[in-house]
């Protein structure tokens, strides 16, 4: 019997090749959107709700190729997993990456659940990454296109997850799957691709954490390294580490946002040597490694366009490590992910604290 796939379908030209080079490649093919969002930008026409949208197109996508196609509705989950998070996060001076959470606990969580129900082998999506094996364990590897590379944001699966996942995408280009797309005559071929969150498709994140928690309740002073206050803000959560535009200080020299201190309402700015650090905390670990026991070498990639560096893990209480880089980095941001390599397969990661 032909092993049947269900593939997440965003609506996008990614999730839709890979929809179709399944089928051409003879699995058993469903389509399955989720419904999670009602994100609503204002257009010349008027409002449009992207979520609807992606939903109509991946309907669409699903009728030219002939599979079946069903829609989930993950509202109520995905406020309170990933927006209630994101927020919390914001306002508790930590920077969050909230793709990341939804691959766990929504995509290959609940999606994956519905899936299976629907007598799947797998759930396949449009990530660019593959699978490895070795010594009976799964891996996420990186994808072929390092532009499109997104094993960063998938650290968090499980064994028990990657053994249901596929990955179709994962050693082609973007060119290549737009290639494809054309080939095939899919609607989606020459979709724009969509370069924001998708709970926040015009990219205003302030406006959006004004909207749900309100302004003006984190309201405190710029302060410098030094101790001496420059300025005010409105907020902690308009600012990141790393942060150079938009403080509208004078300063003999550049200034950058080197801390946040959600207890006092501080932001802490100094001179570009200080967003260099030697070491970090990450919590909340997980593994595709079994679990280890002692101290390490490792790549340690710190946000999603950071190039992993050589880095020792010491293993700690409570699900920590202690990051110690070889050479010190940048704009270590708490909240971002930290994804541990070994060449090009993700051994875990978790959470900079």
């Amino acid at each position: 019997m032909k092993k049947r796939v269900v593939v997440a379908m965003s609506g996008g030209v990614d999730s839709s090749v890979a929809a179709a080079l399944l089928k051409e490649q003879g699995f058993d093919v469903v389509g399955l959107t989720m419904h999670h969002w009602d994100a609503c930008a204002k257009e010349d026409e008027g409002e449009i709700c992207h979520s609807n949208t992606a939903v109509a197109d991946a309907k669409k996508v699903a009728e030219q190729l002939q599979i079946p196609f069903f829609s989930v509705n993950f509202e109520t989950d995905f406020r309170q997993q990933i927006i209630s998070r994101f927020c919390a996060e914001y306002f508790a001076g930590r920077t969050p990456n909230p793709c990341a959470v939804c691959n766990k606990k929504i995509k290959f969580g609940l999606l994956l659940e519905k899936a299976l129900e629907l007598d799947a082998d797998y759930l396949a999506t449009g990530h660019y990454v593959s699978l490895a094996e070795k010594e009976d364990r799964l891996f996420i590897r990186k994808g072929d296109d390092p532009q499109k590379d997104q094993s960063y944001f998938l650290f968090t699966l499980n064994q028990k997850q990657l053994s249901h996942c596929l990955f179709p995408l994962g050693q082609l280009t973007k060119q290549q799957v737009r290639e494809h797309a054309i080939r095939l005559g899919l609607k989606v071929a020459e979709k724009v691709e969509s370069q924001d969150l998708c709970f926040i498709p015009d990219g205003d994140y302030i406006g959006f954490l004004e909207q749900e928690q309100g302004s003006e309740q984190l309201n405190g002073d710029i302060v410098h390294v030094s101790g001496q206050v420059l300025a005010h803000h409105q907020g902690i959560y308009r600012y990141t580490i790393g942060q150079r535009k938009g403080l509208g200080i004078g300063w003999s020299e550049p200034l950058y946002v080197v801390g946040i201190d959600p207890v006092k309402k501080q932001v802490i700015v100094g001179e570009k040597e200080h967003l260099s650090c030697s070491e970090m905390l990450v919590e909340q670990c997980c593994w595709s490694i079994l679990a280890p026991m002692t101290s390490f070498k490792i790549k340690c990639r710190i946000r999603y366009r950071h190039i992993e560096v050589s880095a020792m893990v010491e293993l700690r209480e409570g699900n920590r490590v202690k990051v110690v880089f070889d050479t010190p980095q940048e704009g270590i941001t708490p909240g971002q992910a930290a994804v541990f390599y070994a060449d090009d397969l993700v051994i875990g990661g978790g959470w900079i604290q």
